[in-house]
């Protein structure tokens, strides 16, 4: 059977693939404050992001693991402002069971590199601060920085919430 990083594929996400992203990303909409959203997105939903993204030219990337979508990546516009067309922002979620698997790194690094061969300069993370440092400590592996906190800018399951920013230059090696 293998560890689960010689059984991991990260490849291009297929639009087949979207309804298995619409289950991880659920979990995390009705169970933490990782992500603002409340209402999951369908997979309809996620369809027309995928198409948006595609659109761009944005990378939207799935690790699998022994054949089933494990976790998910992309690159999407940091803001709409013309101004902002070469900053991205990166948003990567694991499925609940298979987080602690190496997984985040598999999914950022080849998000980073595909930014960057595609000449975006710079990436944002955009972090709620749930208490654990594990998407922080990931980002910093790949040579992002501390570029701020915003204090109790969310509101989710009865208490509010920060976010951390993370930046990156993409025109460097880590």
């Amino acid at each position: 059977m293998g560890t689960p990083a010689q059984q991991t594929v990260v490849r291009p996400t297929a639009p087949a693939d979207l309804h298995a992203v619409a289950g991880i990303y659920a979990h995390y909409v009705l169970h933490s404050v990782a992500t603002f959203e409340e209402v999951p997105p369908t997979a309809d939903d996620w369809l027309r992001r995928f198409q948006d993204l595609t659109s761009r030219d944005a990378p939207f990337l799935v690790a699998e693991v022994a054949g089933e979508v494990a976790g998910y990546a992309y690159a999407g516009p940091w803001r709409p402002r013309p101004a902002y067309r070469n900053t991205v922002e990166d948003t990567i979620y694991l499925s609940p069971r298979h987080t602690g698997m190496g997984l985040g790194s598999a999914l950022l690094g080849p998000l980073v590199e595909r930014c960057a061969r595609a000449g975006r300069r710079r990436m944002v993370a955009v972090i709620a601060d749930t208490g654990q440092d594990a998407s922080a400590a990931l980002h910093r592996r790949f040579g992002f920085t501390h570029a701020g906190r915003l204090t109790e800018v969310g509101y989710k399951h009865g208490r509010w919430v920060d976010t951390v920013l993370m930046e990156r230059d993409l025109s460097r090696e880590p």
